[in-house]
């Protein structure tokens, strides 16, 4: 056995050695009853020698590594000389060699496949496919030589650098092995996934298979027949029109040839053969326990396999721990907050809520199941999720139609006995709208955070997370507590009730948004206009606000002292640090740094403020706000007193208008609480976090973030911890940052997809959830990180999800448009406050609408023009 070729059975896991297809097609040899080509591998030693001295391919290397995506023509420029030294350089003589022996062992004289295989191809976590060259059809030793050449050159095509630079891998650590494979000239070909790649179901295999060689296939020359099969039948056949085939010439090489027309509709696999290929497909996957991309050759009946890789595009099927069916719907849509959270975020969120959440992709879903097994909790759930996000709701629909899924239950009154309570605890509280509840519920927070930011400082070691164990339970009460969501609940029965009554009685749509602006006691919203004052501050001060202009560390206040205005500005940054400083985006994860951590985020927003607004333009905000709301509140009033029963009809809606405004509010601060409280905690685990760094248990303070709650008490109980458990955790949080979370999900890992059901909209209209009403046109800033957001007076906002942290921007912008979000998620509660017009929900919006575009926002109707 070389070190520089190795056969397909002497390959042990040596992806370094052979790369990720090589590799793949060592395992796939050794699975009893599968067909595999044989062959041989040029391993990645023989590549490394044939380069390792020449000095022009190191100097070009080194060039390229400090290269950008955006940096297209240098890179194809680079990327053409190193090719071309490749193909230059003779291959090392003991490589020919070894290539040359196993060459007559399997016989000179029959054609071959040499196959390109690199170190970072078909990996669980990126694919790579078809980035480096294959060549069908090669007959005698010089020409296999050559086109290893050609193989090792493709390493630098210009596709597969691109690929490279955007999946984070250094060129210079990525090597190439080549596979010689003896040719099968199939009478058909194809691919076989053993999960549908279009709905991710597991348990639903497809097959695309089409006549001659699967080039034409890959490469998209012809269409193929599809077959879909699950469990031992064939569920869907769709035959295609097949023109093309590419066949290989006696001489070497191959080409393409026209299909006779009477056999060009004809059916690619007999039956039988789709259900053998089925059976082919789910042992390949039970040997590599993963989901797998398979390439297959038909010869005489006998199915080769040529391929096999994973499947790297599915996202993960949140865990159970049994095998019946169950449905998972997004915690992150109804937070929004859609990114990937690390485990120590994710365990803190687990001990907060008591609903039974699982873990996927690095974020958290509900499973929904025993509540749509029963009807009347399905009923209060799909009224709920329907409001908030319709398309939760239409994808549900979509599994209830289906009425085999779920196994349905007779009501049990116990079931409901939660959502029923929070209904009457709303009720309760539509019986007195008093202010001073609202007023009671904050002091009581407030007095208990400050408790525990005093009892907190004392504790260490085990007794901090025994401590901060008890304190959750105290925070659970005060999130939970039925009085405060009584008033929450009360809250959005007046905005319905409203809503609806008023259609009914007035024929006026949506009235409740305007009745909510400016009400009092909104965390978030305050927050925003507090951001204005702080602005106000700072305007009188030409030195400071240049400084401001450049700073970049986040130490930037201790300087600010020695300016004209320096101290007045520190104090009322330092102010409103002390009040919001925990927050940031995707604040749900304890993990993400906070505004008091890196104070240069307001910087950018500050400075906007100074620049699109006049002084004291919060209170002419907030006033203006308060104004329309009250002109509604009179106008509504005065119209329903001259209506019959008219003063019965004004005196219940001014109740319900007195809920709005007094308990609308508050529905922000039970959040604002629950995040006050994972930074103290936060803050403690850091200081534990600096013990373990001193102590040589961790390199870095931020480790601990890839730790669940209970594995970080364990490594400060002991001081011990296996290092790879981090360096594991990091690569799969790169990996789940990528993907893009399902609203709903179920077990076969199926993602079911909701549709907006509506008529007599704009033949271009892009739809949406409405949630805030009017109609706005401006230019559209699309942003996906707060820190980049540059917005001017007019502009209207375009981003994937906000949370509270990205609420100081809305005091900039004339409109909102997110592609995650329903009714009463923070955006289009500040929305109304603000009297934005808001669509949300929108698939895609930032890929539909591109930044500067100008587009015009409909926030009653729900959907955007593109002007």
């Amino acid at each position: 056995m070389s070190s520089f070729v190795l056969g397909f059975h002497e390959m042990e896991k040596q992806l370094l050695l052979v790369g990720g297809k090589g590799l793949n097609l060592g395992e796939l040899s050794k699975i009893q009853g599968i067909q595999v080509p044989e062959g041989f591998c040029v391993t990645t030693v023989g590549y490394q020698k044939a380069i390792e001295q020449n000095e022009a391919y190191h100097a070009l290397l080194d060039r390229l590594t400090m290269l950008k995506v955006e940096d297209r023509n240098q890179i194809g420029e680079i990327s053409r000389k190193i090719r071309q030294i490749i193909m230059e350089v003779e291959i090392p003589s003991d490589v020919a060699c070894a290539v040359t022996h196993y060459l007559s062992q399997f016989g000179e004289e029959h054609a071959y496949a040499v196959r390109s295989s690199a170190t970072a191809e078909d990996l669980p976590h990126a694919s790579f496919a078809g980035q480096q060259d294959t060549y069908l059809n090669i007959i005698g030793v010089d020409s296999i030589l050559q086109h290893i050449s050609k193989c090792w050159a493709s390493l630098f095509t210009d596709r597969a650098i691109v690929y490279r630079i955007q999946n984070g891998f250094d060129h210079s650590q990525v090597y190439l092995s080549v596979i010689v494979q003896r040719m099968v000239f199939p009478q058909a070909s194809g691919i076989l996934f053993t999960a549908d790649p279009i709905t991710s179901n597991r348990k639903l295999l497809s097959i695309d298979a089409s006549f001659g060689l699967g080039e034409a296939l890959v490469s998209g020359l012809v269409s193929a027949d599809c077959y879909q099969v699950q469990e031992g039948a064939i569920v869907d056949k769709r035959i295609a029109t097949k023109k093309l085939a590419i066949y290989g010439r006696k001489e070497g090489g191959t080409e393409a040839q026209q299909i006779d027309p009477d056999q060009q509709k004809t059916q690619t696999l007999t039956e039988q053969q789709i259900l053998q290929l089925e059976r082919i497909g789910r042992q390949i996957e039970a040997y590599f326990g993963y989901p797998q991309d398979i390439e297959w050759c038909l010869v005489d009946d006998t199915f080769y396999i040529v391929q096999s890789r994973p499947i790297t595009t599915l996202y993960p099927i949140p865990e159970a721990n049994d095998q019946e069916n169950h449905v998972y719907v997004s915690v992150g849509h109804q937070q929004m907050m859609t990114d990937a959270m690390k485990p120590l975020g994710l365990s803190f969120f687990l001990l907060t809520t008591p609903a039974p959440m699982r873990k996927a992709g690095g974020r958290l879903f509900v499973d929904i199941t025993n509540m749509l097994a029963s009807p009347d909790s399905r009923q209060t759930l799909l009224d709920t999720l329907g409001q908030s996000d319709p398309l939760i709701k239409d994808a549900l629909m979509t599994i209830m139609e289906r009425g085999d899924f779920i196994k349905f239950v007779p009501d049990d009154k116990k079931e409901l006995s939660s959502s029923k309570s929070i209904s009457s605890a709303g009720s309760q509280a539509q019986m007195e709208s008093d202010p001073t509840i609202v007023a009671d519920l904050i002091t009581s927070s407030q007095t208990s955070i400050e408790q525990l930011k005093q009892s907190i400082q004392t504790k260490s070691g085990s007794d901090l997370f025994d401590f901060i164990l008890e304190d959750i339970q105290q925070l659970k009460k005060i999130l939970f507590d039925p009085q405060s969501l009584g008033v929450i609940m009360a809250a959005m029965d007046a905005s319905s009730w409203i809503n609806e009554t008023m259609n009914k009685w007035l024929g006026e749509k949506n009235v409740a948004d305007t009745l909510s602006q400016s009400v009092p006691n909104n965390i978030t919203s305050e927050m925003g206009l507090a951001l204005l004052d702080v602005a106000d501050v700072i305007r009188p001060y030409p030195e400071v606000i240049d400084y401001l202009q450049h700073v970049k560390e986040d130490n930037f206040l201790d300087e600010l002292v020695t300016y004209d205005g320096g101290q007045e500005t520190q104090d009322a940054i330092n102010d409103y640090l002390n009040k919001y400083g925990m927050r940031c985006a995707g604040e749900i994860d304890m993990t993400k740094t906070r505004w008091s951590e890196k104070p240069t985020t307001l910087v950018p927003m500050i400075l906007s403020n100074i620049k699109n607004f006049e002084p004291n333009a919060s209170n002419r905000k907030f006033e203006q706000g308060r104004q329309e709301a009250l002109k509604k509140e009179q106008e509504l009033l005065e119209r329903l007193k001259q209506l019959p029963d008219g003063e019965q009809k004004a005196k219940e809606t001014k109740r319900m208008i007195d809920l709005i405004r007094n308990f609308s509010g508050y529905r922000e601060y039970p959040k604002y609480g629950m995040i006050n409280r994972y930074f103290v905690y936060k803050q403690a685990l850091l200081k534990e976090a600096e013990q373990l760094v001193e102590a040589n248990v961790i390199h870095g303070k931020e480790d601990i973030y890839y730790l669940t709650f209970e594995e970080l008490y364990e490594v400060v109980r002991t001081n011990k911890l296996d290092y790879e458990t981090i360096s594991k955790r990091k690569d799969d949080y790169k990996f789940f940052e990528k993907l893009t979370p399902p609203r709903v999900i179920t077990s076969d890992g199926e993602i079911i997809v909701g549709e907006y059901k509506r008529e007599n909209l704009p033949a271009e209209a892009i739809v949406g959830l409405p949630v805030s009403s009017g109609v706005i046109e401006g230019r559209a800033r699309v942003i996906i990180n707060m820190e980049d957001a540059d917005l001017e007076d007019g502009d209207i906002l375009v981003t994937c999800f906000t949370d509270p942290s990205w609420t100081p921007l809305f005091v900039s912008i004339k409109g909102l448009v997110t592609e995650v979000g329903g009714l009463m998620t923070h955006g289009a509660v500040i929305a109304r406050e603000f009297g934005l017009p808001a669509v949300v929900g929108v698939e895609n919006a930032t890929k539909l609408i591109k930044d500067g575009q100008r587009i015009r926002v409909h926030g009653t109707e729900g959907y955007i023009e593109i002007l």
